[in-house]
């Protein structure tokens, strides 16, 4: 081979190696160029995830606001907490850990799986809750008129057992009561009287309770003094203890029953009204008013 060759081939050899070289030097920069890239779309990944595991993390804040099951508390508490240490585990992560941020994109994959299965129980949970609170409301409306109508009953009760008991109590009627000599003949000065003959008729009442009757009367002076032979002389009357004048058992039988009744004058009577009161059975039965001179 002469000079001539060996050049040639020399030439033909340099050119190779000078484009191998800048073939070479080519791909070096496409392959950083790529890796710049990468290193790029894996940081924006990076930040994507770090915002979606803070985003699940309050979202369990506010899914425990929603419930009141403890037992669904604690374990939204759990998932939280994990979810808390996976985004820590990614601050911690490069970004061009390929490796590393493609686990914690799955198992953000699973965080948001378990977001939602909680979301549904939550929603299924509240939906019945709903419906109790309606049905309890659709009690408690049936119980308030169920109260009413039985409050209502127990008045009717109450009104119509004060109407029997009003109309079974006794009453009297032409009330008298005149200052008599010691012949038996009517005077209007109490200074000639020896008695003071009381009498009146208890009226015919068929829903009264028949049988033995104690009838008291109290005889009150102008002095407003209960005329009574014995201070001891006392009955009940509205859930006290009051003086009576004069005391007499009779038999009523529901119909008409004249009463007579005397009260002996042993002391001196004061001119003036005299207030004549009548009672039977804890009830007063009739009363009148009577001027003497």
């Amino acid at each position: 081979m002469d000079n001539k060759q060996q050049k040639i081939v020399l030439y033909a050899i340099a050119g190779v190696f000078l484009v191998a070289v800048i073939t070479l030097g080519i791909l070096l920069a496409q392959s950083k160029q790529q890796n710049s890239e990468m290193k790029e779309l894996f940081a924006i990944e990076k930040e994507e995830l770090e915002s979606e595991y803070s985003t699940f993390a309050t979202q369990y804040d506010e899914l425990k606001i929603r419930i009141t099951n403890d037992s669904l508390q604690r374990k939204l508490d759990e998932e939280k907490l994990r979810t808390q240490q996976l985004l820590e585990e990614l601050k911690q992560t490069k970004a061009d850990d390929a490796a590393e941020i493609t686990r914690l994109k799955k198992e953000l994959k699973t965080v948001r799986a378990v977001l939602r299965s909680y979301v549904l129980q939550i929603d299924s949970l509240n939906a019945i809750n709903e419906n109790l609170k309606k049905e309890n409301r659709i009690v408690n409306e049936k119980f308030r008129k169920a109260s009413k109508q039985i409050d209502e009953l127990s008045t009717e009760k109450e009104e119509l057992t004060e109407i029997v008991t009003l109309a079974s109590q006794l009453d009297a009627m032409g009330i008298k009561m005149v200052p008599t000599r010691k012949s038996g003949k009517a005077t209007n000065k109490l200074k000639k009287a020896k008695q003071l003959e009381i009498s009146f008729t208890i009226t015919k009442n068929i829903t009264a309770t028949t049988g033995n009757k104690t009838i008291y009367a109290r005889i009150v002076q102008p002095s407003q003094e209960v005329l009574t032979k014995d201070m001891s002389n006392t009955f009940t009357y509205e859930n006290r203890e009051i003086g009576y004048s004069i005391r007499k058992y009779v038999e009523y039988t529901g119909e008409e029953l004249p009463v007579t009744m005397y009260w002996d004058i042993e002391e001196y009577l004061q001119p003036g009204t005299y207030r004549l009161f009548l009672f039977a059975d804890g009830v007063m039965i009739g009363s009148n008013n009577f001027d003497f001179e």
